[in-house]
């Protein structure tokens, strides 16, 4: 009897089981489809109707995830997840690739997926790269089609003495370190002179009063923030690295001991047209002259000001890059020379 009535229990019992797993699965299909239908095609829609151009940069190494954070902050997509989920779904996660885009609101997310991966980059752009001096984007310039002596015109910094970003500078100083690197549109009317005032806009945007504040909290100037960032850009390359650099030359001129860069010394050496030398005396022979520079070396990326302005919480006071691109610190010169000795075979020499 005990089995009979067991085997009963159960078979009373298998069609509420069966009728609930049918109902889940039901409730979990009917759910999948109204995700498909009212959330993922609507985001793959275009974010607006605007045919206005933006112009967004996709770095070397970017991730499916950072491609869609940097489509959304711009404005060019909907949704992140979405993006994300196309791309994958379709399978070209490989194929994205590199480099600086022109893409409007109104290309729907399978465009600007089509146009991502078959690399359509912009091409009518003017770029200034990272760490580049003046006299550099000068030929960068010239060599971009841009008559030299428009070109020449444009670098007069007097041109642009009400522009705010230049306050920060000696009145007299030139262009130097101020024109930020990114990449500029261009048409045939474009004159050097308005890629010029883009880049300082740029610039304006990137030393926000936080940064202002944060050089001041380590007892620079804005200008004296940007001269110091300079050196960082052109050091070391590593983001990683650059606010430990920050922290060692900013450690060694609160003990009042010379910044010894060779970024620095060759800045000089190169205006004075004499070759690569820690002895031969320019106002920037920091080996000689106590103290900063008296302005930028080089332009700044992101990366730079903000190690100045956040420095790393270390006390290494000397660095040394290694042939490889490591960079060694140390806490004295007896550790310094024997890492350099070590690591520097070729790029010390």
């Amino acid at each position: 009897m005990v089995k009979n009535n067991h085997y009963r229990t159960r078979i009373r019992r298998w069609p509420l089981i069966t009728f609930l797993s049918i109902f889940v699965g039901l409730a979990v299909v009917i759910g999948g489809v109204w995700m498909v239908r009212y959330y993922y095609y609507p985001n793959l829609l275009p974010f607006s109707s605007s045919q206005t151009a933006v112009t967004v940069t996709i770095p070397t190494g970017s991730s499916v995830s950072q491609i869609a954070g940097i489509l959304h902050q711009n404005k060019l997509i909907r949704d992140s997840r979405v993006f994300t989920q196309y791309v994958r779904t379709q399978n070209v996660q490989d194929k994205l690739q590199a480099g600086t885009y022109s893409l409007r609101p109104s290309d729907s997310v399978q465009k600007i997926t089509k146009i991502l991966t078959g690399g359509d980059i912009q091409k009518n752009l003017f770029t200034i790269l990272p760490g580049q001096r003046l006299d550099q984007i000068r030929s960068s310039m010239i060599n971009a089609g841009f008559p030299a002596a428009q070109v020449d015109q444009a670098m007069n910094s007097a041109l642009y003495k009400n522009h705010p970003i230049l306050a920060y500078k000696q009145a007299e100083a030139s262009l130097e370190g101020y024109l930020y690197p990114n990449s500029y549109h261009r048409i045939a009317e474009t004159t050097p002179q308005q890629i010029i005032k883009q880049s300082l806009d740029e610039m304006q945007k990137q030393l926000t009063p936080a940064i202002r504040d944060a050089f001041v909290a380590q007892g620079l100037t804005a200008h004296q923030g940007v001269t110091l960032a300079s050196v960082v850009e052109m050091e070391v390359s590593k983001p990683i690295d650059r606010p430990i650099v920050a922290q060692v030359f900013l450690s060694r001129l609160r003990l009042s001991k010379n910044l010894e860069s060779d970024a620095i010394t060759a800045y000089g050496d190169i205006l004075a047209g004499h070759s690569p030398s820690t002895t031969f005396d320019t106002p920037y022979n920091v080996y000689i002259h106590p103290g900063l520079p008296i302005g930028p070396i080089s332009n700044v990326s992101e990366d730079a000001l903000q190690a100045v302005a956040h420095p790393a919480a270390t006390n290494w006071l000397y660095f040394v890059s290694g042939d490889d691109g490591t960079t060694h610190f140390s806490s004295n010169l007896q550790d310094h020379q024997a890492l350099t000795k070590q690591y520097c075979k070729k790029l010390c020499q």
